[in-house]
């Protein structure tokens, strides 16, 4: 039997109340408590409980806080103190312990990692010290616990300083900074992460046995492995480790976590803040850690009838759609089947209990994701209320945390909390619309409910995975499976922005604006539209979708959309091709990207992997206060026969959508279709067409989609000739007419391009946005017999108009046609063009959303 001990002593065992830590841990390695240490044995054993004085042993490792001022007998308190305020400066004295340790235990995981980039580089060598396999097995989810422990570290470091500096102003007067000190979201956010070190635990025994046998085989190995030092103690002196020693340190630390959290809460006041969120995260914390000791192979399974393990795979917070309303659950998916849950009573620091809803055997489930659908006015109405609610809320609670009286902050605070809660649950529940559909063999069938395509699509794909791997199910014992949900979970409870406030020092709150450039890594050509994703407080909306891409390898589409953002920590991206012939739209590739306050004021630009892709995308954040929502439901205004301006603007766009939308569509079908734009489609199906884009944007770019490609192309010229004025201004007609006159070629040119610059913002971006649309119908003249000459002749009466006082009608067309016809020749030769040279010089920033792939390429 191979034993690892660390023995502490020199703490006083009353000092502390600890649990004792019961059942087993069942692997050929496992953990236990005896004689004092925290021992790891090569044999199965169970962990054995031990006083209370042997378990706080192992909490703080540090010199410095086993001497600190912690101890009772070393205090010597004014008789003016009473028991809270003592309390909350030993409250104090043991967050800074806190602090100390994980300071140590941070440059232990870094010490940890040291070699790891030494030994990639020799795994791709003739010679390599471990195969990149055996790299990835002794290395797995360390990074990941550095991520963690340092970003808990840093929050609990800024708290203790802002703590200090508060006690340092208020002088004499009574502790109330430190009362208001809060840390219990911290300890929260940690604990709700436990689950990586489920990962690292199950892949221990193989982590050591490689670490064991290469020490033993490889001197070079055995060199670095026997002799790890860290230098960065608070002394500036180095401590010397093994490698076995600090890849047994996570697991060591993640049975302490439970130990400091009932510290910690002894030392807080029950009308403290923190009170409850510290009992909810050492509920968290102990759920996790007997987990860990249940006498099992697997953490994550349960044992069938028949010998076999049914084990966890995913789970998570999803609205269930039903006759009678949606209604939140919580969904486990097994390596056989889908169980649903409803979670009964749920109070922070109570035991949590689940109550069976349904399930789904995986063998033969059908998953279909039913597309976006659309919310009822009255429930739009009560959404958009709800947001505005919920910003009232907001602010309050704002204004509440700089306050210094002790009754706010016990009462009144917490009471805002639970409210702002109340509402952004109601949220949850009420407002996702994108639907994922499961149809089982039975017959039976369930709708699902997401406000997020980046978890749908998770959710997606692990089902789909494990169907494809599923060839039989054996029927589960409910009443077992639902009890097991509570010790299995690896969700603790629904995403709530309001359950983390105060922990909002690394998130964006302002203008979020991301342009989408392109993509590169397609297998086959296709057409991509990306939708972006921002989380937070959901007052505004945090999902927008750029245009469908052209059919392209490497799909272009230089779109800005921007966000108005309120604790976004995170922005999700997914890529998507669209369904043909009324398939189910394809998820072809799907990222996350973690926000950074930093990116403050200036472009940057990045590219983001997405699996087998790659996008190419920039991001630019700009804080500030944000505008309360407004609490009716917004109208939309109609688009056709309306000045293009005034679209535009309501559209917050360049080129309004009715115009992008039917031209996207007429190069995605119709660059093959002879005689398009020439060849009317169905009057009444275009104005069917038309009467929707005035009443709903949304519908009417989904049925662009499905239309027929001559009712697509017979829109948007109707479009064209319903504005009130033409893309051309009625004041221009005679100056391009006399540029016409001109004789020489560069003089034409020259004279065009001032009249051009010269048109208002949308009706330049428009006509240049057309123009370039016209010469790609163009280049497939062979086929759809469509030349330069014909689009002019069908587009020219639109685009141009005389002024009122007519002139001759023969005369009046030449003119219409050759307007067109000679900006899009021109347009054929960019590179020579002086057209081609003034848009080069724009270089305006919202141009980045304009579709010009072959024209330029937007600098941020």
């Amino acid at each position: 039997m191979i034993t690892h001990s660390l023995h502490i002593s020199g703490i006083k065992p009353s000092l502390y109340c600890m649990p004792l830590i019961r059942g087993a841990f069942t692997r050929k390695k496992s953990v236990c408590f005896h004689g004092g240490a925290l021992q790891v044995h090569k044999s199965t054993c169970r962990v054995q409980p031990s006083s209370p004085s042997d378990l706080l042993e192992e909490v703080f490792t540090d010199d410095n806080f086993l001497q600190s001022p912690l101890r009772t007998d070393s205090f010597s308190l004014p008789n003016a103190r009473n028991a809270s305020e003592d309390m909350l400066e030993k409250r104090l004295v043991v967050l800074r312990g806190i602090l100390n340790s994980e300071q140590l235990y941070l440059n232990e995981l870094e010490t940890l990692l040291m070699p790891m980039k030494a030994l990639k580089a020799t795994a791709g060598t003739s010679q390599p010290v471990l195969s990149c396999q055996d790299i990835q097995t002794v290395f797995f989810q360390v990074p990941e616990l550095l991520v963690l422990h340092k970003d808990f570290y840093q929050g609990l470091k800024a708290r203790l300083e802002g703590a200090v500096e508060q006690d340092e102003d208020l002088g004499s007067e009574l502790h109330q900074g430190a009362y208001q000190f809060s840390v219990g979201d911290l300890f929260q956010k940690l604990v709700s992460q436990l689950a990586t070190y489920r990962g690292f635990i199950d892949n221990y025994e193989s982590a050591v046995e490689i670490v064991r046998c290469c020490t033993q085989t490889d001197q070079r190995f055995r060199t670095l492995a026997e002799s790890m030092k860290s230098g960065k103690g608070s002394d500036n002196s180095q401590t010397e480790y093994t490698f076995e020693a600090l890849l047994y340190k996570p697991l060591d630390r993640v049975t302490k976590t439970t130990l400091v959290l009932h510290d910690l809460l002894s030392h807080t006041p029950p009308d403290h803040h923190d009170n409850a969120l510290l009992q909810e995260a050492l509920r968290i914390s102990s759920s996790f850690l007997s987990g860990l000791n249940e006498t099992s192979q697997c953490k994550k399974a349960v044992t069938l009838s028949k010998g076999m393990r049914r084990q966890l795979m995913h789970d998570g917070f999803v609205v269930c759609a039903s006759e009678h309303g949606p209604s939140l659950r919580h969904l486990f998916l097994y390596t056989d089947l889908l169980l649903c849950v409803k979670l009964r009573g749920y109070t922070l620091g109570r035991q949590t209990q689940y109550r069976y809803s349904w399930h789904m055997p995986l063998f033969g489930l059908r998953v279909h994701w039913a597309g976006e659908g659309d919310h009822p006015p009255e429930l739009k109405q009560r959404i958009s209320c709800m947001k505005a609610k919920m910003y009232q809320l907001r602010e309050a609670l704002a204004q509440q945390t700089g306050y210094q009286k002790k009754g706010l902050h016990s009462r009144f605070m917490d009471r805002i909390q639970r409210k702002l809660q109340e509402c952004e649950l109601w949220l949850l529940t009420h407002s996702p619309s994108l639907t994922l559909e499961l149809h089982s063999t039975s017959g039976r069938s369930h709708t699902l409910l997401m406000s997020s395509l980046h978890q749908l699509e998770e959710w997606r794909e692990a089902i789909n995975k494990l169907i494809g791997e599923n060839t039989d199910t054996v029927p589960p014992d409910l009443l077992t499976l639902t009890n097991s949900c509570v010790k299995l979970r690896m969700t603790q409870q629904p995403h709530l922005e309001s359950l983390h406030y105060g922990n909002a020092v690394r998130s964006l709150c302002g203008t979020l604006s991301v342009v989408i450039h392109s993509c590169s890594g397609l297998q086959q050509p296709a057409c991509v539209w990306v939708c972006v994703e921002v989380d937070g407080f959901e007052f505004y909306s945090n999902r927008a979708q750029t245009h469908s891409s052209l059919n392209s390898l490497n799909p272009q589409w230089n779109q800005e959309i921007s966000f108005q953002v309120d604790g976004a920590k995170n922005l999700r991206v997914v890529c998507v091709t669209p369904s043909e012939n009324g398939k189910e739209d394809r998820v072809t590739g799907r990222g996350s990207l973690k926000l950074d306050p930093a990116i403050t004021k200036k472009w940057k630009k990045l590219n983001l992997p997405m699996g087998q892709l790659e996008l190419s995308l920039s991001i630019m954040y700009s804080p500030h206060p944000l505008d309360p929502p407004s609490s009716t439901l917004p109208q939309q205004l109609p688009v056709f026969s309306i000045p293009i301006e005034v679209v535009a603007q309501q559209e917050g766009v360049l080129v309004p959508q009715v115009v992008r939308s039917c031209a996207e569509e007429v190069e995605r079908r119709g660059l093959q279709e002879e005689g398009i734009y020439r060849t009317s489609g169905s009057a009444k199906d275009i104005q069917l067409l038309k009467h929707t884009f005035d009443t709903n944007l949304g519908e009417a770019l989904k049925c662009v989609r499905s239309a027929e490609v001559n009712v697509v192309s017979g829109t948007l010229k109707l479009y064209f000739r319903d504005l009130p004025e033409p893309l051309f201004p009625v004041d221009h007609y005679h100056s391009l007419k006399k540029a016409l006159d001109l004789p020489d070629l560069s003089s034409k040119q020259s004279t065009l391009q001032n009249i051009l610059e010269s048109c208002p913002d949308a009706n330049r971006n428009t006509l240049l946005y057309l123009f370039h649309h016209l010469r790609r119908v163009a280049e497939r003249v062979d086929v759809n017999k469509m030349s330069i000459m014909n689009l002019a002749t069908v587009f020219g009466p639109s685009l141009l108009r005389p002024p009122v006082s007519r002139v001759d009608i023969s005369e009046e067309v030449v003119v219409q046609v050759q307007v067109v016809f000679f900006t899009c020749s021109v347009m054929t030769c960019p590179l020579l063009s002086p057209l081609y040279q003034w848009i080069q010089r724009m270089k305006r920033k919202p141009l980045c959303e304009l579709h010009f792939p072959e024209f330029f390429e937007v600098e941020c």
